[in-house]
């Protein structure tokens, strides 16, 4: 058992899978802002991007960090199993959009660090749980 599991009163399952999305969340936002004082990332994002029109891969960006952030709400609210197996699958989509997606920057890498460690923590929480039912 981990820390989080043995103390005394016990965290719900629920508002600490939440918790750990608005962390990766903040994160994905934190980064991307920081990214903008570094001269040349619209360069960077031309050369990462080729032949696909930007926008389209800002789109693409869009849609996978919104769907980490109805997470938030879908983990507070979903039944126990769609629950379960939401976080465990879009814990991974999200790991490979930002091992994917990111830059070699050390900021961007310092995040994207944290970012993964709570993925991981997401996807462990999920994959351990047992039903609250029994």
């Amino acid at each position: 058992m981990s820390a989080i599991e043995t103390s005394k009163d016990k965290i719900d399952r629920k508002v600490l899978l939440s918790t750990l999305w608005i962390v990766v969340m903040i994160n994905m936002l934190k980064a991307d802002i920081l990214s903008l004082y570094i001269p040349g990332t619209f360069d960077e994002l031309a050369a990462f991007a080729g032949d696909t029109p930007i926008p389209l891969l800002m789109l693409g960006g869009a849609i996978t960090m919104e769907i980490s952030i109805l997470m938030i709400i879908l983990s507070r609210v979903l039944n126990y199993r769609i629950n379960r197996w939401a976080n465990i699958v879009t814990s991974i989509i999200t790991i490979l959009f930002v091992v994917g997606g990111g830059s070699t920057h050390p900021h961007y890498l310092f995040i994207a660090t944290i970012e993964v460690i709570c993925l991981l923590l997401i996807g462990w929480f999920a994959w351990k749980w047992s039903n609250p039912l029994g």
